[in-house]
């Protein structure tokens, strides 16, 4: 029977699961009211709730009491208030924005550099393979298959529905500093339509400390020469330190006031987001072509600027130079493991979230290859842009090692990029207005996907609250939560609030996903899941991966983060104790939520004895499956056949 023929899957044209299961347009529902319209389905199984499905399992009707009256219902009905993406292609486009973000223009080049460089290609790609595909397939299927956010699918093992509570206050934790990243890019932005580059000059106030960044010129190239320069900090350090952030040189004393440009561009920067999903996915589907597209255009038009730089082709090839010694470092496989892992943006529930708003039979094999893929593509062509731009910034400074130019994180952006485009001696203005933008775009799909996922976990709790007023939450208490990072100490609380409330719990939080979907749940009962979806079951690899290679790596990673563990600093400045307690406080609440609803679950379960309780707690909800009431009816079918 063809798809279209298919009451579980109407509209589209693949066929049914070949020699598995059949709808024979003629099934007996509980009641025992003979249905033999292929179009409808009793009512009670509308309402996917665990009494109601338990009842429809075959519970007597009592002597003297009237059977439910079942009445026709379309099988999209009962999932009609949950959005879909318009086409399937704009949660392919979503995905790309989503993962391809900043970290892959800023992170990945600085991450490999220090890691080998060309070398560190082979353990990424290898790490790629055995952790970033497996689970970005595995978050899809499940995503899909449950059409629930990342709480709500822990309907599989309630048990570890902890697991998704933590992973979106991890996310809400990212969602709040990242805004403030992009409201300094947007600082950037505009400061890059003046004439004169601000950063390229030196300001009055430091010129005795400062060298201005700018095109080269007869007297740069006298300061230059001039022996005081080793004591000399370069005018786009500066600017970026004293003129943007108005950094402290500690928070001893506290972080002092939001900087009201900043503030004023962190609430641009949110109203952007909340453009984007006021109607929902059904909104920011649209907005997923620019997102993803525009960003490429940008980084092409840089990369051919940069190949026609002197001295652009020494960074490249600094960039790609493999230096061998370094491949068996166990640095640089924990290196690779952690730039995968935060670059795709697995273990964050955002995979889950925006697969479960796919049509049921969606290929999302086929996405998980193309954005894995381009992820990585997109790194190693940023990391070419870059180093051929600072290659240049090398050569115009006279320095035979590129890497004396680079800074780290959000140095690498806002210092050594800015730097080496002010002395651009063609048009300065427009590449800084291009890579600025491009970064700003880069922000904004990443963003618009974790504030999506906390979005989700809401309207699925609270399924009466509707797109604009979650989003105009979470945008209200994004600019209060984010004003805290563009203050004078802001950069002093992001590395605190990355390190402890992002990093560290998103580890452990992605063994717990694992355990829970490749052991509690099973990777049987998902390959099971799988054939019904797509019609074939995962093959060798993917079983090997979900259940123990995976994992095992996760869990050898974290072990090697807890052994090599060190204070945290900025920039060589030691915390006061109170920041370190704050911190820790921070990581035990999200590790917290892992005991706290598994007690709570298990408390709801049904069962005579805590045993009984622990053990249906283990099991899938009786409304776990597909939403659609009539896949959920032939899914059951699918199950008991089995």
């Amino acid at each position: 029977m063809e798809g279209r023929d298919n009451n579980a899957f109407i509209g589209d044209s693949s066929p049914s699961i070949a020699g598995e299961f059949r709808w024979n347009g003629n099934t007996v529902p509980a009641n025992g009211t003979t249905t033999t319209t292929v179009t409808s389905v009793p009512v009670y199984l509308t309402e996917l709730t665990d009494v109601e499905l338990n009842g429809a399992a075959g519970k007597p009707v009592c002597e003297g009491e009237s059977p439910p009256v079942p009445r026709t219902v379309t099988p999209s009905e009962g999932a009609s208030d949950r959005d879909q993406w318009g086409k399937g292609i704009e949660f392919l486009m979503s995905c790309i924005a989503m993962s391809v973000g900043l970290g892959n223009v800023w992170r990945f080049p600085f991450v490999a550099l220090e890691n080998g460089g060309g070398a560190f290609v082979i353990p990424y790609i290898i790490v790629l393979l055995l952790v970033g595909k497996p689970v970005y397939y595995m978050e899809m299927i499940i995503g899909q298959f449950s059409s629930r956010g990342s709480v709500k699918v822990y309907d599989m093992a309630p048990i570890m529905r902890g697991v998704g509570y933590g992973q979106m206050l991890s996310t809400t934790i990212v969602t709040t500093y990242y805004a403030s990243l992009m409201a300094t890019t947007l600082r950037y932005l505009f400061d890059s339509f003046q004439s004169i580059l601000p950063w390229a000059v030196c300001d009055d106030r430091w010129a005795a400390s400062c060298i201005p960044s700018g095109a080269m010129n007869a007297s740069t190239t006298a300061l230059m020469n001039d022996s005081t320069i080793i004591n000399r900090t370069s005018s786009a350090e500066l600017y970026f330190t004293k003129i943007v952030l108005k950094e402290l040189d500690g928070i001893d004393d506290g972080i002092g006031l939001p900087d009201l440009r900043l503030t004023l561009f962190l609430v641009l920067s949110w109203s952007m987001v909340l453009l984007i999903l006021i109607k929902g996915v059904k909104s920011s589907g649209k907005a997923s072509y620019f997102l993803a597209l525009f960003p490429y255009l940008v980084m092409t038009v840089l990369l051919i600027r940069a190949c026609t730089l002197p001295g652009a082709v020494d960074g490249i090839v600094y960039f790609l130079k493999p230096q061998w010694d370094k491949i068996l470092d166990p640095k640089v496989w924990y290196a690779a493991v952690t730039q995968c892992f935060f670059s795709l943006s697995i273990c964050f529930g955002n995979i889950i979230m925006y697969s479960s708003y796919n049509k049921f039979r969606h290929n999302v094999y086929r996405d998980a290859t193309i954005v894995t893929s381009i992820d990585t593509f997109t790194s190693l062509l940023a990391g070419c842009t870059i180093f051929g731009i600072l290659g240049h910034l090398a050569h115009v400074t006279g320095s035979s090692d590129v890497g004396n130019v680079v800074k780290s994180d959000a140095g690498l952006a806002f210092i050594s990029y800015p730097e080496a485009i002010a002395k651009f001696e063609v048009l300065p203005q427009a590449f800084s207005v291009l890579f600025f933008l491009m970064l700003f775009v880069l922000g904004i799909g990443s963003n618009v996907a974790m504030t999506s996922c906390v979005m989700t976990v809401i309207k699925d709790q609270f399924p009466r609250v509707r797109n604009w007023q979650a989003a105009i939450t979470i945008a209200v208490c994004g600019v209060l939560l984010g004003s805290i990072y563009v203050t004078p100490g802001g950069q002093y609380i992001l590395k605190l609030v990355d390190y402890y409330g992002a990093s560290s719990i998103a580890l452990v939080l992605a063994i717990a996903e694992l355990i829970a979907i490749g052991w509690v749940y099973g990777v049987d009962r998902l390959c099971k899941d799988t054939e019904f979806m797509l019609g074939h079951r995962p093959n060798l690899y993917w079983r090997l991966c979900w259940r123990w290679i995976t994992p095992a790596l996760m869990l050898i990673i974290l072990i090697y983060n807890l052994i090599t563990l060190e204070p945290l600093m900025y920039k060589q400045y030691v915390y006061p104790t109170i920041a370190y307690d704050i911190g820790w406080c921070i990581f035990a609440f999200g590790l917290l939520q892992l005991p706290i609803w598994a007690i709570y679950a298990v408390f709801k379960q049904s069962g005579k004895t805590i045993t009984d309780k622990i053990k249906n707690s283990l099991k899938p909800t009786a409304a776990w499956g597909p939403l659609d009431p009539t896949t959920h009816y032939e899914y059951k079918k699918f199950i008991d056949e089995d």
